[in-house]
């Protein structure tokens, strides 16, 4: 046992005493050459542990990642004399501080929070033939454009660029890693750390080196890794709680056509109730997507379709009860006055007929024919002269007021059958353009290669990772 505690002991003072050999004269700024001209390869591969959040207002991708860089340094190097004649023991790694040893400098470049280093600086594994092992963790918010066509049955294509800070292309080589000779052209997704997202999948996740021919290998920009995240959004939460109660609402406003045709106050008042309803939809809407007038999001193009039909409701209920409330009589007379001048008139008939009453029988009139009773009324008093004249006012007013209901009857009918042809058009507006909006949605899928006129899927040639099926 203390020899084992003796070795152990000895082993990482030789370890201590390796890391202060390596650090003698060792200048972190400097990059590792050993001959002029020599350019420096580093090779980076990225795993993702959890795709945080998508925030559209802000066009910003949150992603916590781990970026593996290697390189070899020949100063850290100790398998070859001298350092091998007094470390030679020593074949496994040691960890070494990053802070203390040269680092490539490589950055995300599409960031939009200006964090431009990893989260934590963790030690790097050295080998002792000076190749460097460096996986630090880092939490990412790149910028991602966002295509708001078809909110909230989209997907989007985001990218993390990543390229030195401080050398260009005739001095460090970036290269995508190889494992079993072979690039790794993807995000890396271990499905044991992995965090799934509740509102987006990965559908592609490829990786690339990208040469940009514009600028010259002098120039930073030159060369860049690219990591893609093709990721389309999961709608139920929409669906549930904006796309079911704006279409149940809005489809209340069809309802008004069976209140009757001469309640255009009420059938207003239900229609524009619906419409603040949906504005307030139209708000909620206008809260989560982008600031951008290059495209109109689906949802959006929805609740301004429906707020256009509520509209044409409430016209066609103004103009139905305009229909139904016209009377010929309309600017002449109104209905307050018909009433009193045929109240007015029927006290008339009834004194004329008590006097009738009371002369016709010493007239000598029993029995007449109508030819003795126009006889007879011609020698009548003045008074039942009048009488007879009234009433015959009177019936004539009575079959011009049975005219009048008559006329005014059949303008409620057209009324009614505006009302109903209004009906039956909503409807079909309402239902095929609600169908036809959404359904533009539901052929709206992601490609099903990453990109146009390359048939690879760059995935890993073993079919072992599922999170993205």
């Amino acid at each position: 046992m203390k020899v084992a505690s003796y070795c152990l002991t000895l082993h990482l003072l030789l370890f201590h005493s390796l890391v202060k050999d390596l650090m003698i004269g060792y200048n972190k700024n400097v990059r590792p050459m050993e001959k002029s001209g020599d350019i420096t390869k580093v090779t980076v591969k990225m795993t993702l542990t959890n795709l945080i959040s998508l925030n559209e207002k802000e066009e910003a991708l949150t992603t916590s990642v781990w970026i593996e860089m290697q390189w070899c340094d020949y100063r850290l190097r100790w398998d070859q004399p001298p350092r091998s004649a007094l470390y030679g023991n020593l074949t496994s790694q040691m960890r070494i501080p990053s802070k203390s040893i040269w680092l490539p400098d490589i950055i995300l470049e599409n960031n939009v929070d200006g964090k431009f280093e990893v989260a934590m600086y963790c030690n790097a594994l050295v080998s002792p033939d000076g190749c460097v092992y460096w996986l630090p963790p880092a939490i990412y918010r790149s910028a991602c454009s966002i295509t708001v066509n078809y909110f909230p049955f989209d997907w989007q294509n985001c990218s993390m660029v990543f390229r030195s800070q401080s050398y260009n292309a005739n001095e460090i080589l970036l290269v995508l890693t190889e494992e079993d000779n072979q690039p790794v052209e993807w995000v890396v997704i271990d499905p044991e750390a992995f965090t799934e997202n509740g509102e987006w999948i990965i559908k592609h996740r490829p990786a690339k080196k990208l040469i940009n021919k514009r600028y010259t290998k002098d120039e930073l920009e030159y060369q860049e890794v690219v990591f893609f995240l093709i990721i389309q959004r999961k709608p139920l939460f929409y669906v549930i709680n904006i796309i079911v109660p704006c279409v149940l609402i809005s489809s209340l406003g069809l309802l008004v056509y069976f209140l009757p045709a001469k309640a255009g106050g009420q059938k207003c008042t239900v229609s524009i109730m619906i419409l603040l309803a949906q504005t307030v939809f139209l708000i909620l809407i206008a809260k989560k997507v982008p600031e951008t007038s290059q495209a109109v999001p689906l949802i959006g193009k929805y609740v301004v379709f429906v707020m256009s039909v509520t509209i044409i409701v409430v016209m066609n209920c103004v103009i139905v009860l305009n229909v139904s409330l016209r009377s010929p009589n309309t600017h002449m007379l109104t209905n307050k006055s018909r009433k009193v001048r045929v109240w007015h008139k029927a006290n008339v008939v009834f004194h004329c007929f008590s006097a009738l009453r009371f002369e016709l029988p010493y007239s000598g009139l029993d029995g007449g024919t109508a030819q003795d009773l126009r006889a007879s009324l011609a020698q009548a008093s003045p008074e039942v002269r009048q009488c007879v004249a009234s009433c015959k006012h009177i019936a004539q007013s009575a079959r011009q007021q049975n005219s009048f209901d008559s006329e005014n009857e059949e303008w409620f009918l057209v009324g009614r059958v505006i009302d109903r042809v209004c009906f039956i058009a909503m409807v079909l507006s309402f239902f095929l353009g609600t169908v036809g909006i959404f359904l533009t949605g539901h052929f709206n899928q992601p490609p099903s290669v990453p990109f146009p006129g390359d048939s690879r899927l760059y995935l890993p040639p073993t079919k072992n990772n599922t999170i993205d099926e």
